[in-house]
């Protein structure tokens, strides 16, 4: 069916003619497309009638409902009524007479707002008829006539009219057959048979969504269970080097006053890293690798290297002693170093504790600046001049990875597969509580330079030295990474560790199906050698990962060396479960049955 609802009067109040035909009325009569009206008044009062309700057959079978209010006053009396007609109303007609301004501008501020606040955002077509031929005579100048009842409407306030609505404007000056048929039944066909197709396709919609549900529907599957999420460790490499200074293990340098009365021991590794003044000072730069005189001369003037000290002392020699000679720069020496070990960031809490302890504001500028040009770098800008400690980079990082497999200061050379590793033995006992207690304790290699390394390759030992000076490392693969887990396991440092277990998971999680399928890893041997090593979270997350691509490790030569234990919690855990294969082959076999085809698989 189709609702039409019609609103306004397109008569003219002030004509003789009182019995000229509505437009809707005239439309029915006339339409070819109309068959069978019938036509009857509102209940609420058949004397003055609200609306007048017509039925009709249209387009052969189309059953055609139209209500047609002239008067305007039922938003006014009967808002719930209006409303609801609107809210079932298909195609909406708003109708005026050209010569009434008076109705016209009552209906614009009035009742517009009205149809807006009803429509409510409908996307229901519009059509707005301004009806009849514009007068051109001559307003009444009597005080006794409104003279605004005989101006016209014009083209231009009718077309803004239908803007304001979203509608259709139209405008017949007569009421015959061609403005009837051609123009206006034109017009409101056209939106008759767009809200037939609309109501045909949400129907049809519905028939197929109540097919849908009737319809026997494949299984589904569910997400595979979440796996066990391993967390990282936060690094604590400058805590380690601080560490070192505090307990003063491998202590190689003795710094002095010019009285001897005090001593601060430090190490050279540390010292070089951060400043090129400690490397002229211990000889691993000479005066002409340096280009900065201030440099050179800060070096001479502050401190002093006793002669006869050897370099590169052996493993059992006494500290290299050096003289400050600069006795207020000596008090503050602790604090110094504190902040270099530290990370050579916190500037504002050295200064601090230089001002504590000094009491004077020259004293501690004067310290402040010889800091300054211990940390300057040659050819470049002084990167603590006017800083602040979120402008200043942790040097240790970039730094010591400078001694890294050099033998520059080195104290200890690893001897591996015929090969020969030189390190530093400051930076082992900082870094691995192993080594810490081997180069410390009663062993052998505590007095040894040469100390051999045995179950693991160079190539792995190289990339756990490099962690432990530069506190990162990059395998180049998971077989390296779990190479590098074993040792780092070996030597008990976790974060390594975890490092190395971060990595295997992240690859294997990045793997596309087809490749976890051809390649020829064998996870089931990472997983015997993460439990054997300890690694607990790698090991768990391993047996979930097999057991998430059941299907794929299941069809392999190694899912046979897992052991009954291994294989039962697999089981368990498998996706697709057994269940749902299950039902899926049900599904599948009742599809064939019915000779259908699958839409799913």
């Amino acid at each position: 069916s189709v609702n039409i609802v019609a609103f306004g009067n397109e008569r003219d109040g002030f004509s003789e003619d009182s019995q000229q035909p509505s437009l809707i009325w005239s439309y029915l009569g006339r339409s070819a497309l109309i068959s069978q009206i019938d036509s009857s008044l509102s209940a609420s009062d058949v004397g003055n009638p609200v609306f007048t309700e017509y039925q009709a057959c249209v387009f052969g079978n189309v059953r055609l409902v139209v209500h047609d209010c002239p008067v305007w006053g039922i938003f006014d009396s009967d808002w719930y009524t209006s409303c609801r007609l609107i809210g079932g109303a298909d195609v909406i007609v708003i109708k005026y007479s050209v010569n009434d301004k008076t109705s016209f501008q009552e209906l614009k501020d009035s009742y517009v707002p009205m149809v807006k606040k009803a429509l409510n955002h409908c996307s229901v077509p519009v059509i707005i008829s301004a009806i009849g031929a514009r007068k051109n005579g001559v307003p009444c100048t009597c005080p006794l006539c409104t003279s605004d009842r005989r101006s016209c409407v014009t083209t231009s306030e009718g077309v803004q009219l239908a803007k304001e609505l979203g509608a259709t404007y139209l405008e017949l000056h007569t009421l015959n057959d061609f403005y009837i048929q051609k123009y206006f039944g034109g017009v409101l066909e056209y939106f008759m048979i767009q809200s037939l197709n609309q109501k045909s396709s949400e129907k049809m919609k519905k028939r197929k969504k109540t097919q849908k549900c009737h319809r026997v529907q494949p299984p589904q599957l569910e997400q595979p269970e979440k796996m066990p999420i391993l967390k990282g460790e936060a690094s604590h490499y400058n805590a380690d080097l601080h560490n070192l200074l505090c307990c003063c293990q491998c202590a190689d340098v003795a710094f002095y006053p010019e009285d001897l009365s005090t001593v601060v021991e430090a190490h050279k590794i540390i010292l070089c890293s951060v400043s090129p003044l400690f490397m002229l000072l211990f000889e691993v730069k000479s005066p002409a690798d340096i280009p900065d005189a201030s440099i050179v001369q800060m070096a001479r003037s502050l401190f002093a290297v006793e002669p006869g000290t050897a370099f590169p002392p052996a493993p059992c020699d006494p500290p290299v002693r050096v003289v400050v000679k600069d006795s207020v720069f000596c008090s503050c020496l602790p604090d110094i170093l504190h902040f270099i070990y530290s990370g050579a960031f916190q500037w504002e809490r050295l200064e601090e504790d230089i001002k504590k302890k000094l009491k004077d504001p020259e004293k501690t500028e004067h310290v402040l600046e010889k800091v300054k040009c211990i940390l300057k770098t040659p050819g470049k800008l002084n990167p603590v001049k006017d800083c602040r400690s979120h402008q200043i980079k942790r040097l240790y990082n970039t730094s010591l990875r400078l001694f890294f497999n050099t033998p520059v200061l080195a104290d200890v050379i690893f001897k591996i597969q015929g090969a020969t590793v030189p390190a530093h033995r400051a930076v082992l006992v900082a870094r691995c509580e192993v080594m810490a207690a081997m180069f410390n304790g009663n062993y052998l290699e505590a007095n040894s330079v040469l100390v051999p390394v045995y179950g693991v390759s160079k190539d792995t030992f190289l990339s756990f030295l490099e962690y432990l000076y530069t506190d990162s490392c990059c395998p180049a693969s998971i077989l390296q990474a779990m190479s590098l887990l074993i040792c780092a396991e070996m030597y008990q440092v976790m974060r390594l560790q975890h490092i190395c277990e971060l990595y295997i998971i992240t690859q294997l999680q990045s793997m596309p199906s087809r490749e976890l399928a051809s390649t020829s890893l064998s996870i089931v041997s990472l997983l015997k050698k993460a439990k054997f090593h300890n690694s607990d979270c790698l090991s768990t997350w391993l047996l979930h990962f097999i057991a998430t691509n059941y299907l794929i490790f299941s069809q392999k030569p190694e899912f046979q060396e897992l052991s009954v234990e291994e294989r039962n919690f697999v089981e368990v855990h498998r996706w697709p479960s057994n269940l749902y294969l299950k039902q899926l082959a049900d599904y599948r076999n009742y599809i064939h049955s019915q000779k259908c085809h699958c839409t799913v698989m």
